[in-house]
């Protein structure tokens, strides 16, 4: 083997691998974006590189056992060129950097051929410089290291290497960043923990996936399935070759359901009660995962310099090029998450002039606050120190758990490279739905423990706004839902693993008496629209723009909606509103409108109600005016109880109170 950098470490130093370059697992050309950049194949060649690439030695058919020929090899046709700046293969130099012990990074590759390797980096302003580069000549395989440092990373920017072919064509057969295996104190194992409520297929699908990573499972201890549904994945078809394909490494927990709160807290206490594992890996039941991201995520773990959350980003399940989250933050004021400084949501690799090297946002380390629970791997060290998942059910409690985890010491990187696909939240009500109480009840708790303003910062006065703006919306279900989260969040933290069990069938039971709670598939099922009078002008109500005509739309909404309901309204629905045009300020115009779901399989009939719109202005206006006053004493009574809350004593009783799934 032979170095490019005579000056780096010898040749005889031992490596451990980082990051590995590897292809998408099927025969998926929707994501191949993410893995090559095949732009840089010249001229009419690009098809043949392509299909150089799919037909390389060993690559798997759809459903086929992954090997490691078959994601690791790539073959160039002569005068052909492809990049591996792509998400999943360039090296994110600024977050190792930044974030652990590593020095300096080695690439290593394995070619044959006529192949000339060039290797890039680029600057936290994306700006691009050429490295180094060397061309190898021979009919077998030849090894050959690049010595990188990444002491001009400290902002952000990444490693990647090109492969050219010359007068015959380059195969690559495998590369893979790495460092010393001195800089790593161990080789850590994981746990992994996947929260399942009645999605087997999904969570099936996962377990077959993981059991065609032999590579991975070698890092794998256990793997705790907590099925709190009653679509038991042993039912599933598949369950028993997933469940031999991990060799013993499986261990499903029948548990009543305490939502992904309490399904993610019973693997983090499994684990360590286990002591076998270094880590646990929190997985959703219903993504993909790209398993490479497990063995980086241990490996950036290993080297962290302090235990460190590594969590992955979120890719669009249906648009699978698309980078649905990419770093998240809690703006503190506001006491609200979303997507961090700098970053751009829904960026698409597929679409032209959105590869890596032309994303100039994309090279600048952005730092998290906590990281989606759809992937994350937590240290047990952590756990350890801070507990578990507060008994949340489900909403903010990754978000919590991770500024926690940073008061505690223990930062969250969001690693790039490291990535499932999910459902994208563009396609869920969970706003306004069932899910609102938890939504809001966990938003005002969270920000009771950790916010640093008097009084939550902006939260109390845009809680009851947005209560008003619901009411204004005729969406009552959601704000009488606001109000009994404000009414239990009042009652003190005792409530929350008291709840945890029945909580969710209260909530469900409250929110299906109200009528925009009603659903129907089709919009036959309910009275055809019809309006008394043509709109003003011929123009239907829009969405107030600016904040003098959102004032003036509140207020002479309001008044509105304290008058009769006419009576043709509630024979017919005045207007059929998309859920794209959704807009209280819309809706208020109305006295009644059939609305669509984000998912486009629902309808439901709004109907204005003087006598709930005045009661819920009133009941809201008082618990907020109540908050406001009791905040300080309440923040007081939150945080003295955090460590009980989280506690696994206080979390085993309330596994025992919820029992099995069935029951």
């Amino acid at each position: 083997m032979t170095r490019t950098n005579p000056s780096g470490p010898r040749a005889d130093v031992p490596l451990r691998t980082l990051q590995r370059v590897v292809l998408p697992v099927s025969r998926d050309l929707d994501v191949l974006p993410l893995y090559i950049d095949g732009r840089m194949v010249r001229g009419a060649e690009a098809l043949a590189a392509e299909t150089a690439v799919r037909a390389a030695p060993g690559f798997p058919e759809a459903g086929g056992r992954v090997d490691e020929a078959g994601r690791r090899t790539v073959v160039v046709p002569v005068g052909g060129r492809v990049s591996f700046a792509t998400y999943f293969n360039a090296f994110p130099a600024g977050y190792w950097r930044r974030w652990t012990h590593v020095e300096e990074a080695v690439l290593r590759v394995r070619l044959r051929g006529h192949a000339t390797v060039v290797v890039y980096r680029s600057s936290a302003k994306g700006h691009v410089h050429r490295v180094a580069s060397l061309t190898v000549d021979s009919d077998t395989g030849e090894d050959r290291c690049f010595d990188l440092s990444l002491k001009p990373f400290l902002d952000g920017g990444w490693y990647w290497f090109d492969v050219l072919a010359g007068e015959r064509s380059a195969v690559l057969e495998r590369a893979e960043w790495c460092a010393a295996a001195e800089q790593a104190p161990r080789q850590g194992t994981a746990s992994i923990g996947i929260t399942t409520f009645n999605r087997p297929a999904f969570c099936v699908d996962q377990l077959v996936a993981l059991g065609r990573a032999p590579e991975v499972l070698d890092v794998i201890d256990e793997v705790f399935v907590v099925d709190q549904g009653t679509d038991r994945i042993e039912d599933h078809p598949d369950f028993a070759a997933a469940e031999a394909a991990l060799g013993g490494r499986l261990r499903v927990i029948d548990q009543g359901n305490l939502g992904g709160s309490g399904g993610f807290a019973r693997a983090m206490d499994e684990t360590v009660r286990a002591g076998r594992s270094d880590y646990v890996l929190l997985l959703d039941d219903d993504v993909v995962t790209e398993s490479e991201g497990i063995l980086r995520a241990v490996a950036f773990a290993d080297h962290a310099k302090t235990p460190t959350i590594v969590g992955g980003h979120m890719f669009n399940l249906f648009a699978r090029s698309q980078l649905h989250a990419f770093a998240e933050t809690i703006e503190r004021y506001r006491w609200w998450w979303g997507p961090a400084a700098h970053t751009w949501p829904e960026h698409d690799f597929a679409e032209k002039g959105n590869a890596l090297r032309d994303t100039p946002w994309l090279h600048r380390r952005v730092d998290s606050d906590y990281n989606g629970w759809w992937m994350c791997l937590i240290p047990v060290e952590t756990i350890g120190k801070i507990g578990l998942s507060m008994p949340m059910f489900i909403k903010w409690d990754d978000a919590e758990y991770g500024i926690r985890a940073r008061a505690a010491g223990f930062p969250t990187v969001s690693l790039p490279g490291v990535a499932a696909w999910h459902v994208p939240w563009q396609d869920k009500d969970d706003g306004i739905d069932w899910q609102a109480y938890f939504h809001w009840r966990n938003r005002l708790v969270t920000a009771l423990l950790h916010s640093p303003y008097e009084r939550g910062g902006n939260l109390l006065k845009e809680s009851f706004i947005i209560s008003v703006k619901h009411a204004l919306a005729m969406q009552y279900s959601t704000a009488e839902l606001m109000i009994m989260a404000v009414r239990d969040v009042l009652s003190g933290p005792e409530h929350l693993h008291a709840g945890m069990v029945t909580k969710v069938k209260e909530v469900r039971r409250i929110r299906a008496e109200f009528a925009d709670a009603r659903a129907a598939e089709r919009i036959e099922e309910f009275p055809e629209v019809r309006r008394a009078r043509p709109p003003k002008r011929g123009r239907n109500p829009g969405v107030p723009n600016g904040r003098s005509k959102i004032i003036k739309t509140a207020l002479s909404s309001a008044v509105r909606h304290l008058g009769p309901v006419s009576e043709e309204a509630l024979r017919n629905p005045q207007a059929a509103i998309p859920h794209l045009d959704q807009h209280w300020g819309m809706l208020s115009k109305f006295d009644s409108a059939l609305v669509s779901s984000a998912d486009g399989t629902k309808v439901t009939w709004y109907q204005r109600d003087p006598k709930r719109f005045r009661s819920i202005l009133k009941r809201s206006g008082l618990l907020h005016a109540r908050l406001t006053r009791e905040w300080d004493a309440l923040a007081v009574r939150y945080r003295a109880a955090a460590d009980e809350l989280a506690s696994p004593e206080a979390w085993r009783k309330t596994f025992d109170a919820a029992g099995s799934a069935g029951e």
